[in-house]
């Protein structure tokens, strides 16, 4: 029977009735807080593209963490901007380079916290591509050397997770191998295996200072008119080695988030990328939105679209709130 023996409107009297015929839950523990570190100390610069976002140098990167921890976010993502940069990104996997530095001294303050290293290339090279360019293309094969030891580096220095995210065809295998090779096998690899060739971008690229000098990135991130192919980068990332793969951006994406998590019924993260960001804190601070409420609907949807964990820089933000 339908009206009046169903009314649904019955459960959605009271915030308390809501709450508890709620069908998708966000928890702190579903948050993992993406940070910029930069060299120096006592640096803290903020990214004006991103409001509330800072590049950070080591020693106030583990301040932040300490209280990125106590909130109760069990997860950082690092990205290091380098000195200097050159043609291979030789930063990336120098064992001193900025990232390994800072995972020594995050898990030797924090040790509780789960620290993930972005493993690719385009933060430290002088081009701000993600790999080896010979003749004005990105080399798939020999990138691959780089990024393996890149991740090694990072393993190495402590990160209890790498996250390839150049979208080199066998990165993950060859990533897998070394570090299996070098008695690594604990460490999982967080695969960026859907990751599109978004204009949604922008602002990380002035956060990490890792704008192409020529070209773009389309030959080797995925078109946006693709979700087919996005099941077919997460099964041959699953099929290499991947422990956790990633869609990314989020918001634009998230019938390919659903049809992940569907197709394969593994942890899917969903990167809920600078631009998102941005569109929301620019909103917020003319007033046309509410902020809050309309970071939490967003986190909402991508936890209701199927992903299990999120890399927001809304983390610490929404862990206050929740």
């Amino acid at each position: 029977m339908a009206f009046p023996v169903h009314r649904l409107r019955r459960l959605r009297r009271t915030a308390s009735l809501r709450g508890l015929v709620g069908e998708t839950r966000l928890s702190v523990a579903d948050l993992v807080y993406p940070m910029f570190i930069c060299p120096g100390e006592g640096v803290r610069t903020p990214v004006d593209s991103m409001p509330g976002v800072d590049r950070v140098s080591v020693d106030l990167c583990v301040e932040d963490c300490r209280e990125v921890a106590d909130l109760g976010i069990p997860a950082v993502m690092l990205f290091g901007i380098p000195e200097s940069k050159d043609a291979s990104g030789s930063g990336a996997y120098a064992d001193d380079g900025i990232v390994q530095r800072a995972i020594g001294a995050i898990k030797a303050a924090v040790p509780g916290l789960t620290v993930i290293s972005d493993t690719c290339l385009c933060e430290y090279t002088d081009h701000g591509h993600c790999g080896v360019v010979r003749e004005g293309d990105v080399e798939n094969d020999a990138t691959l050397r780089l990024l393996v030891r890149t991740a090694v580096s990072q393993a190495r220095a402590g990160a209890d997770m790498v996250a390839p995210s150049d979208m080199m065809d066998g990165r993950v295998g060859a990533i897998r191998e070394a570090l299996d090779g070098e008695r690594l096998t604990h460490v999982p690899i967080m695969a960026y295996s859907a990751k599109y060739a978004s204009a949604y971008y922008g602002p990380f690229r002035d956060a990490a200072d890792s704008v192409p000098q020529f070209g773009d990135r389309r030959s080797y991130q995925m078109d946006p008119a693709n979700s087919n192919e996005a099941l077919r980068e997460v099964e041959l990332d699953l099929e290499e080695g991947a422990d956790i793969v990633i869609v990314k951006p989020a918001l634009a994406y998230l019938d390919v988030i659903q049809r992940v998590k569907s197709t394969f019924e593994v942890p899917v993260a969903a990167y809920n990328v600078s631009g998102e960001y941005a569109m929301i804190k620019a909103a917020g601070q003319m007033g046309w939105i509410d902020e809050e409420t309309v970071v939490l609907e967003t986190l909402i949807a991508i936890k209701r679209a199927g992903a299990d964990m999120i890399l927001t820089y809304f983390a610490t933000d929404v862990a206050r709130g929740l």
